[in-house]
């Protein structure tokens, strides 16, 4: 088996030769946390959930390090601060934002059986590194300070332009620049800037004497840096980002460092649409994936399903999202863990051979149905490599069913309603109106659901819920 995989920079698909068989290193951008993620943004998620998995088996769950960031200093956050926490301090709000978001990322990230990165650098943790290498492109003449902002400049690196394909007039042509007197070329893009009053700052690189915040780009170059080093195997994100954020990240990394490549492969998933129109709030298919899980346009499925439809779909093409694509996975995929023997052992050499060439999961499927012809009867040798391989995938037949009882039990419609209760409770517990938390924990008794209080990894009180059995 070779594995394969597409190089956006290239536009080939030659074998993967990582640099350090012993240390696999991949990077994906992460969310912005300010709301509920949407279903385009699962789509990256599970695409590189998948390489995750793929990268563990080949090479050994111990030589691979993925690296998924969160932005968490963003004018989305604190717009959306200022608007949830009037009464609060800016960065106070903020916080608030960001650690609650953050918790509603990784609970339906967690549906979709998506597995932990094994880092989630925070860009607010990284300021020094972003400073550092701002002051190394501002000492190799890639950027320049103006009017107490740092810019890179586009024209002092021949290679700008070569991930997206394009020369600075079809890029400045097609982007969305900022006019700013201070620049020296329209293409020429923020580094670091002032911070607004009550805006989060630290200490400006350069000598600036006003503290401020850093741009978008430099936040993944300086965590892609700090935890995979100069250079790299793999970069992931969406289609959607190769210009101007990757483009710009290459650039910057590139110039910092001396090097002609920052990850020896860029890739990149293609498009999302709803029922066949882009996505959009204005044309009400705006969907997100709690609602999914939860309640949209009246139905749910499990996250087994979703992650399940999503796969029907090569990664580098676009993808129809539907509702009846979500019931043919769902339904499919319950025939399949119908008959699925338990898992035992490694997956079945033709679906790892599928995911080999460049993450082909219909082709997988495909393999999924052929095992699934041959199953006699549930346990035989035929059903079990059948389970090895849907557990492969990321496919849970315990998580699955649990979502299926839940639903015959009518809590799953009523989830959202149950995440409700369970903040005001919080709230309750926050001010030490216990009788209240105690009415709130009772309501949900009586509907079936137990409340499970705890901390999670930072020591922070939390509470989950599961049915009573």
């Amino acid at each position: 088996m070779e594995l394969k995989l597409y190089d956006t920079l290239t536009k080939d698909k030659p074998p993967f030769r990582p640099l350090d068989p012993n240390n696999v290193r991949m990077y994906v951008c992460g969310p912005t946390v300010y709301d509920f993620a949407h279903i385009g943004n699962a789509r990256p998620v599970i695409v590189f959930d998948m390489l995750f998995r793929l990268l563990r088996h080949v090479y050994g769950a111990d030589h691979v390090t993925y690296v998924r960031n969160i932005t968490d200093v963003d004018d989305k956050i604190n717009d959306r601060a200022a608007r949830d926490y009037p009464g609060l301090p800016l960065n106070e709000a903020i916080r608030k934002v960001t650690e609650q978001t953050e918790k509603q990322f990784h609970a339906d990230v967690d549906a979709l059986g998506c597995l932990r990165p094994t880092v989630e650098p925070r860009a607010t943790e990284h300021i020094a590194e972003m400073r550092a290498i701002i002051e190394k492109l501002i000492a190799n003449g890639n950027a320049y300070v103006a009017q107490d902002h740092v810019l890179f400049s586009v024209a002092t690196d021949p290679d700008y332009g070569k991930l997206a394909r394009r020369s600075l007039d079809e890029m400045l042509a097609g982007a969305r620049v900022d006019v700013a007197p201070y620049k020296r070329e329209p293409m020429d893009f923020v580094l670091w800037k002032p911070s607004k009053p009550g805006e989060p700052s630290w200490p400006s690189p350069a000598g600036i004497a006003v503290e401020g915040r850093p741009g978008w780009h430099i936040e993944c170059s300086a965590m892609a840096w700090k935890h995979l080093g100069e250079r790299f195997d793999i970069h992931g994100g969406g289609i959607d980002l190769v210009f101007p954020h990757h483009e710009n990240e290459l650039a910057q990394s590139c110039c910092a460092f001396h090097s002609d490549r920052m990850a020896n492969v860029w890739m990149h998933n293609g498009f999302l649409q709803v029922e066949g129109e882009k996505m959009s709030k204005s044309l009400g298919n705006f969907v997100t994936i709690r609602e999914l899980l939860v309640n949209w346009r009246g139905r749910s499925w499990p996250g087994d399903a979703l992650r399940f439809a999503m796969m029907q779909t090569h990664y580098r093409s676009p993808i129809d999202w539907s509702l009846a694509a979500c019931d043919q996975a769902f339904n499919t995929l319950k025939d399949f863990f119908s008959v699925a023997g338990p898992v035992s052992g490694p997956p079945p050499a033709a679906v790892v051979e599928a995911l080999a060439d460049d993450l082909n999961t219909p082709k997988a499927i495909a393999e999924l149905h052929a095992l699934r012809k041959q199953v006699h009867e549930p346990g035989d040798a035929v059903s079990v490599a059948l389970g090895n391989a849907l557990a492969f995938l990321g496919l849970d037949a315990r998580r699955f069913a649990d979502w299926v009882a839940q639903a015959d039990a009518g809590v799953v419609s009523n989830a959202g309603k149950i995440d409700e209760l369970i903040a005001a409770r919080a709230a309750a517990r926050a001010r030490k109106d216990f009788k209240e938390s105690d009415r709130i924990r009772d309501e949900l008794a009586a509907r079936g659901i137990v409340l499970k209080d705890g901390k999670d990894a930072a020591g922070k009180p939390m509470t989950t819920w599961e049915i009573a059995r």
